[in-house]
């Protein structure tokens, strides 16, 4: 696969090291094309927010505000962490489980939009926001009982912590007036990850319109605004097949128009944005065999990169090679061989890449790990064994920069 940005830059960078090599690399010109390219294509009825839990980092919270309507957020951390970013971004806030402190945290911090998960939620914050003297909006977050198409998590459609049962609506429907600190704008449908059919993923948004305006016709509620969630896949296979967003986008602007919507939708995607913004560089520090096959070691592994783990998968990857070699021995190597790629850590689980074919790897060249600009670090164990953490390097208009942040 082709990355679809340079890394010389990093690459002159990592020439320079003494230390084994480990770095997270996410080019930031990339992202704002990408994100342009992504906005551009949407109708204009459509409000995109970026789901910060695919990568948080505050550079490219930055590179992304302009472009976007708001953030999604999942905790109170995240909250301050799109606050610092952008202030004046609009902020939505999700997540099945949010404490008393994060609400009063989030109604501190003035967030636009709440994603209600269940009976208490409305509760605690009917209650906070009185406390307050705020009146907020809010949509319901809905598990419905519909069939959904295949995707690689689902979230909804069947028993699962997320959202409130679509049998349980109705009766929150019919006792809104309870909350007088609440002004509930819509619906919030988020019930799939990684969906790569757009066809699919329409059908399922027609869905979600339908049961929105049965709702909205037997309520008279008066709807502002039907989230429709993210979901929207990256193949991480070689020559995978990706999720076509124009046809997508296409279809959504068909959807508006056909029926009697008066109200906006929105939309929460966080790896269809960053994940091919970015790569995980790892050095090779030991080949071995045992029991007939080949082992590379690496400087990193699943407490950097935890993806492939989590996934099951062979994460997509490309060979540096590097022509240093400052021991007194041969040069450990395989050629045309099958070996599977090891982190560091004390455990048979800690592979990124199982019985993968590779031209040549030899110790002390790199591993370029691509699309991982997403649920990359920020999914995974950073201090387990307590190794020294990945350089964190960007790239923006020629220069790289660096930061400490965790």
């Amino acid at each position: 696969m082709t990355l679809p940005f340079s890394i010389e830059p990093l690459r002159r960078h990592l020439a320079g090291q003494d230390a084994p090599a480990c770095a997270y690399y996410y080019d930031l010109d990339h992202l704002e094309q990408r994100i342009e390219s992504i906005v551009g294509e949407l109708p204009d009825n459509v409000r995109f927010y970026y789901a910060i839990k695919a990568n948080s980092d505050t550079p490219v919270l930055q590179t992304l505000a302009p472009h976007i309507h708001g953030f999604e957020v999942a905790s109170l951390g995240e909250v301050h962490k799109a606050r610092r970013a952008a202030p004046a971004s609009p902020i939505a806030f999700g997540g099945p489980g949010k404490t008393g402190p994060e609400l009063e945290g989030a109604l501190a911090a003035d967030v636009e939009l709440y994603h209600i998960e269940s009976y208490l939620q409305l509760v605690r914050l009917n209650t906070l926001a009185a406390r307050a003297g705020k009146t907020v909006k809010v949509l319901l977050r809905v598990n419905p009982r519909f069939t959904l198409p295949d995707a690689t998590l689902q979230m909804a459609g069947k028993p699962t912590q997320f959202g409130i049962d679509q049998h349980e609506i109705e009766e929150i429907l019919d006792n809104l007036g309870r909350y007088s600190q609440l002004r509930c704008v819509g619906f919030h449908f988020h019930a799939i990850s990684n969906n790569l059919d757009a066809h699919s993923h329409l059908m399922l948004v027609r869905r979600y319109i339908e049961l929105t305006l049965s709702w909205q016709r037997r309520y008279g509620l008066p709807v502002e605004v039907l989230n429709i969630g993210g979901g929207i896949g990256i193949d991480y296979a070689p020559d995978g097949r990706q999720f076509d967003w124009p046809h997508y986008c296409r279809g959504l602007a068909m959807l508006l128009e056909s029926g009697d919507i008066a109200f906006s939708l929105a939309m929460e995607c966080g790896r269809f944005v960053t994940a091919t913004c970015g790569c995980y560089v790892t050095e090779v520090t030991d080949i071995k065999r045992s029991h007939d096959e080949h082992f590379a070691i690496l400087r990193g592994g699943s407490h950097q990169f935890r993806l492939p783990s989590s996934w099951q998968h062979n994460h997509p990857f490309q060979v540096l090679p590097t022509e240093s070699w400052p021991w007194p021995c041969p040069r450990p190597g395989v050629t045309r061989q099958n070996i599977t790629l090891c982190g560091e850590l004390c455990t048979p689980k800690d592979v990124l890449a199982r019985r993968v074919e590779v031209e040549q790897l030899r110790v002390a060249d790199l591993v370029l790990f691509e699309q991982a600009g997403a649920y990359g670090w920020h999914i995974s164990h950073h201090d387990f064994l307590s190794h020294p953490h990945p350089a964190r390097i960007y790239h923006r208009n020629g220069q790289l920069f660096f930061t400490e942040e965790h």
